[in-house]
């Protein structure tokens, strides 16, 4: 037997939040798969669940002030059809899962679940986005980068609930994204990259580089980024491999089922090439 809590609008479910232990549950597509059991039995929840998936107040979307706000529990899919999001990452958004799963599962959901190889998070870590969280008598701003602080651990404190997420429209004329996978279609990802950069007249202006799935966390490295900007393109090849050597010491997978570490780090190493080596010269 599960208990739970279905609250009507969002200040009852952060009263609920404030009152008792519960957990969270929008989608639900890691959730329930972290907490299955077998064929034909009840997933086990340790703690009441409190459904907030269909709260209309989790689910806006808004532009303006050269930002877009997503509500926490808006579905892939949804914001696949929004005009308001960010091609870019729809470009992200379109190679999670399979169609089931879009419809389900929410970047709320993929933030505070803190996995390794969450989909959305390079994205986010890449255009510093920011996490707007809520109590019930209070609420503050957290980069995604700060609130994720490990494999399935972030810094929300009882009774906060993740309730929007904010990305910056950023200045960029290059982008590349790469998701490694077993297969194209409701694969979970071994690795992924993105990275982003403004260009102008052969001159690096701002550059963002991430990878997923090769750490605890996503990595990106500021300073290496630092050092780039002002640098011009038809010269990198030169500064390749020093910046690959630095990212030795930053990528470190795990060997799991999925794949080994070798091939995490080769393929890391190879997408960052690309990139620098291609994209950004085009």
């Amino acid at each position: 037997m599960v208990s739970a809590f279905r609250p009507d609008t969002l200040q009852e479910a952060l009263a609920i939040l404030h009152e008792h232990r519960v957990i969270p549950f929008a989608g639900g597509t890691d959730l329930m798969v972290q907490r299955r059991r077998g064929s034909g039995l009840l997933p086990t929840f340790e703690y009441p669940v409190l459904f907030i998936g269909h709260l209309d107040e989790l689910k806006e979307v808004r532009s303006g002030d050269g930002k877009v706000r997503i509500g926490s529990v808006c579905p892939y899919s949804f914001l696949l059809g929004d005009e308001r999001v960010p091609w870019s990452f729809k470009r992200v958004l379109i190679q999670i899962a399979s169609p089931a799963i879009r419809n389900r599962g929410t970047v709320g959901g993929n933030i505070v679940n803190a996995s390794p190889a969450g989909d959305t998070l390079p994205y986010l870590y890449a255009f510093d986005a920011e996490a707007l969280v809520q109590k019930w008598d209070a609420q503050r701003l957290i980069h995604v980068r700060d609130l994720v602080t490990g494999p399935g651990q972030t810094a929300l404190t009882p009774g906060e609930l993740l309730t929007a997420v904010i990305i910056p429209q950023v200045p960029f004329n290059r982008f590349f994204y790469k998701k490694v996978g077993s297969r194209k279609a409701n694969s979970c990802s071994k690795l992924s990259f993105l990275g982003i950069a403004l260009v102008e007249d052969g001159v690096v202006l701002d550059v963002r580089m991430c990878f997923g799935a090769v750490a605890p966390t996503v990595v990106r490295d500021r300073k290496i980024e630092e050092e780039l900007v002002g640098k011009e393109v038809g010269k990198m090849g030169d500064m390749i491999p020093g910046i690959v050597r630095t990212y030795e010491s930053l990528i470190k997978p795990i060997e799991d089922q999925r794949c080994t570490i070798r091939y995490r780090k080769e393929i890391s190493f190879r997408l960052l090439e690309h990139f620098l080596g291609t994209v950004l010269v085009l």
